[in-house]
């Protein structure tokens, strides 16, 4: 029995649709929020948007980022969190203005990583976390802005020093890599003990994965912290959240330029 379009092709996103979906967010930058909503395909009817500042296309079923990427000059955040996305193309690191990019949960293998991400000057986030990236590119170690650099779940066995002493480096997230090397750090950078990056997400928006993950995590800390676990799973309901969920209250968790 043949596939249905729909399942094969993935929803379309017409001009009409990406217009609707634009927000101005809290510090007035152009928003365009097309996550969760079962695209397979970059939608290039967007192209008469370029004066976009934030894309966000998390939670769909995207498989290449397009090599026009770099026709959003303004972008400034950059979101393709749980897609199935294999590369980056080198087009993407003409963005200039980029501060975040969130790639975690995509299918990135270090293959992927093009060495020209030493052009993104200015970015301070970057999540490469969930993937299959076997080796950390040295070049990362160039981007001298970058405050956050998530690498969990991966496959990597090396960490270059020249990454771990970033100048303006806060929170490192290298867990769950099979390291081989001493030259790891022992203590890594972390955000669990930083109370301003602890973040509450109502459980039924974290895809499979991510549930499973922050399940063992809660029942690990559960142990270390010998706190007993509650009766009733507390409600998060209505707070906001810093990923696609989060609607017009960012201020709290947004990057200060």
């Amino acid at each position: 029995m043949p596939r249905r379009k729909g399942l094969t092709q993935g929803r379309k996103i017409t001009l009409k649709i990406a217009k609707k979906s634009m927000k101005i967010t809290v510090d007035g930058k152009r928003r365009l929020d097309l996550s969760n909503m079962g695209i397979a395909a970059f939608p290039r009817c967007i192209l008469k948007l370029t004066d976009i500042e934030e894309i966000d296309l998390s939670r769909n079923m995207i498989k290449k980022i397009p090599e026009f990427i770099n026709k959003f000059p303004k972008l400034r955040y950059l979101d393709f969190h749980t897609n199935k996305i294999e590369r980056i193309p080198e087009t993407l690191c003409q963005l200039e203005l980029l501060y975040y990019l969130d790639l975690s949960n995509n299918k990135l293998t270090t293959d992927g990583l093009p060495v020209e991400l030493t052009q993104l000057k200015n970015l301070r986030v970057l999540n490469l976390g969930l993937n299959s990236v076997e080796m950390i590119p040295t070049t990362i170690g160039t981007l001298k802005e970058l405050k956050e650099l998530g690498l969990f779940d991966n496959r990597i066995t090396y960490m270059p020093e020249k990454i771990t002493k970033l100048p303006k480096l806060k929170n490192l997230n290298v867990r769950r890599n099979p390291f081989t090397t001493p030259q790891v750090p022992v203590e890594p950078i972390d955000t669990i003990d930083r109370i301003e990056n602890l973040f509450l997400a109502r459980r039924d928006m974290l895809c499979r994965p991510c549930l499973k993950k922050c399940l063992r995590e809660r029942e690990k800390w559960s142990k270390v912290m010998h706190i007993a676990e509650l009766e009733e799973e507390p409600d998060f309901t209505g707070l906001i959240t810093p990923n696609s969920v989060a609607k017009q209250d960012e201020a709290s968790w947004r990057i200060n330029d």
